[in-house]
Order: structure tokens, then C-alpha cells, then sequence
């Protein structure tokens, strides 16, 4: 069972981490603008703790156009130096550079009649909880076999730093999986609530359609 003082899967003592583990972690996220930010905050935080990308998600917003991937695929020389010269983002050339070609990607999905969304939640296991929930993080696997076909197919379309790792852990932020541990107070709430059964059942509450991006010629 989670040790922490509050049952949380991580996240106890700094308000910004637990506000992101109760309110956001696990929750599905649809929507490529919003997809596309988690997709690069992830490549970032490859070999960092996570916290040090949130405190920085502010930052990250503002530096990369709000993650807007039409005006980050204009991203030039200018902008990379212009990003490595920034202190509030991690200046990592080859993750920045990743981030714009994944932006490129993206557009590159939308020209062909398809969406970053479609893409990666097609990826999604058939259940997102385990039965029963992992007790501890050592039952939590770090790849699986849905986040090495999604790694791939995301690598065939250009995407970068978007391993079966990074992947997963990406699918537990978005919540493509739901890998809150039982003991968990969010697990508690969601079965006070009955939001436990959409969990349970495979699929997230139901959400408004994505629509396929438009571009003009």
C-alpha cells in the first residue's frame, strides 16, 4: 500500500505536486493541442523527476507558444537559441529540437485527415485499471506491450524522444491507463463518487467529440 503520510501515490508535501497527482494525473486527456504539450513535457522530463518539469510548466507554456503546434512548427534557429538562453525552461538543445520536429509531426498527422487524439488513444489497453490495483509501484510495469506499439507508431510518423518509457509514462499523465495504487484517497473519491465504474469499465466518463483539425492551404 502507498507509505505516504495521506495514502497518495506521490506528490505529499509540495501543494503543486499533490494539487497535479489528485486533479490531474490519471484523468483523460483529449485533444491535440493538449496532447501535444503532454507528449513534449515528457520528452523534458526524461531523466528528471517530474516535479522539476511542473514547476516549470508555466514557462514551458509561454517559451513554446502555448503549445500551439502550428506556430511551434515555424520555430526557426532563432527561436532554438532564443529557447537556450532561457532559464525558466530546461534548455536541453536536443529535447527543444524534438519538440519543435514534433510540432512538424503533428501537422504532418492533420495534412493526411488524422489527429494526434486518434493516434495516441488508439494505443489505449482495453481496461485501464488492472484487476485488481497495483498495491505498490513495484507491481506498476515501466512499458508495456500498448506503449512499445505506440512508441513505434509514433516514431513512424516522426515523432522524437518518444520511447516505450517516456510513452507509458505519458499514457499514465493522460490517462490512457489509470495507475492510481488501491490504498490511493483518488481511488477513495472516485468510488464515493461512482466515478470508480467509468474507470473500471475501461472508458472515461463520456466527452465531448474530437473534431480533426483543420489547416488552410
Amino acid at each position: 500500500m502507498p507509505t505516504s503520510p495521506t495514502g497518495r501515490c506521490f506528490g505529499d508535501g509540495d501543494p503543486l505536486y499533490e494539487q497535479y497527482h489528485d486533479t490531474e494525473w490519471g484523468v483523460p486527456v483529449r485533444g491535440d493541442r493538449e496532447l501535444y504539450e503532454r507528449v513534449c513535457l515528457e520528452a523534458f522530463q526524461s531523466g528528471l523527476a517530474w516535479i522539476t518539469v511542473l514547476r516549470k510548466r508555466p514557462a514551458f507554456r509561454e517559451a513554446f507558444a502555448g503549445f500551439d503546434p502550428e506556430r511551434v512548427a515555424r520555430f526557426d534557429d532563432e527561436d532554438v537559441a532564443r529557447l537556450l538562453a532561457d532559464a525558466g525552461i530546461i534548455r536541453n538543445r536536443a529535447k527543444i529540437e524534438a519538440s519543435i520536429a514534433n510540432a512538424r509531426a503533428v501537422l504532418g498527422l492533420w495534412d493526411d485527415g488524422q489527429t494526434l487524439t486518434d493516434l495516441l488513444w488508439s494505443h489505449a489497453p482495453e481496461r485501464r485499471v488492472r484487476e485488481p490495483r497495483a498495491e505498490t509501484y513495484a507491481e506498476v510495469p515501466a512499458t508495456t506491450p500498448e506503449s512499445r506499439a505506440r512508441a513505434k507508431a509514433l516514431k513512424a510518423r516522426g515523432f522524437r524522444f518518444v520511447g516505450p518509457t517516456t510513452a507509458y509514462a505519458a499514457m499514465q499523465a493522460c490517462g490512457l491507463v489509470d495507475d492510481h495504487l488501491a490504498g490511493c484517497p483518488v481511488v477513495a473519491s472516485a468510488v464515493g463518487t461512482g466515478a470508480e465504474r467509468w474507470r473500471r469499465a475501461g472508458r472515461p466518463r463520456p466527452v465531448e467529440q474530437v473534431v480533426s483539425p483543420s489547416r488552410a492551404p
